[in-house]
């Protein structure tokens, strides 16, 4: 089975003791590229050291709305472009997080709104995180998509009409091992986005996907979150993987056809 793992903090000081082997067991595991998320200009400068010396790694730069309590966007942002001048494939992960609130709203809108200002000069998805903030997301999204932005909602636990927006722009919709949680129920909201529209992530170190929940995460273990998408959506897993594949490099405007790792 080829994948593409659409999320993914391999930069997160978790993986530094055995980082070489979590990538050599993504390879293995049939995994074409991992997408390296820089979610802080710390974590994507990380990034970009990773991908230089791993060539299964794509990366992103961006600042998480948990990230934003400290934003300024007269530093924040020409450190933000100075990175994706060196081969970002994408801008994020952005958005906001009315959850946890670890920054003020004002300074996620603000911190969301200049990235998505600089995805619409250079003409780069963005990575969107939305936590219990769906009718801030929404305006975002609208607004996102005047100016052209197309992104991907990133480890989507939303509402069906949230995604139909973003789809109604051309953006996708990425899922992760929570839905092979049992509790997860939404089996309607995984069968409605289209085909060429469906990413998968790992979102790793975070949310291991049945049988290894409870434990950290890593990009080969989306095989399980594919089967189980497979499975709600009636389709076999290993077209399942090519689709979303084939969806991640159009995204990110990458070819994964003959990595090496």
């Amino acid at each position: 089975m080829r994948f593409i793992d659409s999320h993914s903090h391999l930069a997160d000081a978790v993986f530094d003791e055995d980082r070489d082997a979590v990538i050599k067991r993504a390879a293995a595991a049939g995994a074409a590229a991992v997408v390296c998320i820089g979610a802080s200009l710390v974590d994507a400068a990380r990034a970009r050291e990773l991908a230089a010396q791993y060539p299964l790694l794509r990366w992103t730069a961006g600042i998480h709305p948990q990230e934003a309590g400290t934003f300024n966007a007269e530093s924040d942002i020409p450190a933000l472009e100075a990175l994706l001048d060196d081969g970002a494939v994408g801008i994020g992960e952005c958005g906001l997080d009315f959850h946890y609130d670890n920054a003020p709203r004002a300074r996620q809108h603000e911190a969301f709104e200049a990235q998505l200002v600089v995805a619409a000069e250079r003409d780069l998805p963005v990575i969107v995180h939305t936590r219990e903030a769906e009718a801030d997301t929404a305006i975002m999204i609208d607004r996102a998509a005047r100016d052209g932005v197309v992104g991907v909602l990133h480890c989507y636990t939303g509402t069906l009409g949230l995604a139909q927006r973003a789809l109604g722009y051309g953006w996708y919709v990425s899922f992760s091992g929570i839905i092979t949680f049992r509790n997860w129920t939404d089996l309607e909201l995984l069968r409605a986005i289209p085909d060429d529209r469906l990413l998968v992530e790992s979102d790793a170190p975070y949310l291991a996907p049945v049988p290894n929940r409870g434990k950290r995460n890593e990009p080969a273990l989306v095989v399980h979150t594919i089967e189980k998408l497979a499975e709600i959506r009636d389709v076999s897993p290993a077209i399942l993987a090519e689709r979303t594949g084939e969806n991640a490099e159009r995204l990110f405007r990458f070819t994964s056809k003959g990595v090496a790792t």
